[in-house]
């Protein structure tokens, strides 16, 4: 059974890095890996990501040994199932408001005793029956990550109850949603936001529970970084490639 090098990082108390990733072709995983990224998160719920294509880019990250995490399109039991199926091992879940909400992702992503994940030995998660039945179903929930994202001032008044389930394994505080959220919508550094933040750092780093981010600067990760955030996720593919593309063009029309 494959080992889950995220989840081995973040319980030796590492900080680990990794962008968005819209591209569907899977050389965008290699990329990350080679420019010495953690992990990648494979955004179906903001991406036009297939089933198909996930399972591709899940391939290309076990090649080059970085974690490919995949966000969801939503807290569903299908949804979850489905991806954890074709061999990911950790899995980001959006919208996350209330201890119902946390408890089926837990439900929904891990086997018995912990859930009630359905069980299917013929997929790629069980290396299609070469793994043994008993191996499969009873040791996959040791290498599954759950990740919830905490992303509107509802998520945030429930972050107290939602942290008493150990089944929950990373708190991702979400700045864009939770500046909707806030009534500053766009506005990731505004008081009203980083305050909130600040305070659910603080909540579940006492809790046990690593925190996960999403920054677009190197200064803001670090900022992150010292407040206790392990879990970083730095920008989004398609920005990154525009924004190394602006740089090379400005140089070019100004000489």
């Amino acid at each position: 059974m494959k080992i889950n090098i995220l989840k081995k990082a973040l319980e030796e108390g590492k900080t680990v890095f990794g962008p968005f990733c819209k591209i569907l072709d899977p050389a965008v995983v290699e990329l990350a890996a080679l420019a010495g990224f953690d992990f990648v998160i494979i955004d179906m719920e903001h991406g036009p990501y297939s089933i198909e294509t996930v399972q591709q880019m899940l391939r290309a990250a076990e090649a080059r040994g970085i974690t490919a995490v995949v966000r969801v399109t939503e807290n569903s039991e299908t949804s979850i199932l489905r991806v954890l199926d074709i061999g990911a091992q950790c899995i980001q879940v959006p919208q996350i408001a209330t201890p119902e909400d946390a408890q089926k992702v837990v439900k929904s992503a891990m086997f018995h005793p912990k859930g009630e994940r359905g069980m299917c030995r013929y997929v790629r998660a069980g290396e299609y029956t070469a793994i043994d039945k008993a191996e499969h179903f009873g040791r996959a929930n040791e290498n599954i990550v759950t990740i919830i994202h905490i992303e509107g001032v509802s998520g945030l008044e429930n972050l107290p109850s939602i942290l008493q389930n150990d089944g929950i394994d990373v708190i991702f505080l979400g700045p864009y949603d939770l500046s909707q959220s806030c009534g500053v919508p766009g506005q990731v550094h505004h008081e009203k936001v980083v305050k909130r933040m600040e305070e659910a750092v603080v909540l579940a780093k006492k809790s046990g529970k690593v925190v996960g981010t999403f920054v677009e600067t190197v200064e803001d990760a670090k900022k992150w970084e010292k407040i206790g955030v392990q879990y970083i996720s730095y920008a989004v593919d398609t920005g990154l490639i525009l924004n190394a593309f602006k740089s090379i063009t400005a140089g070019l029309t100004n000489h």
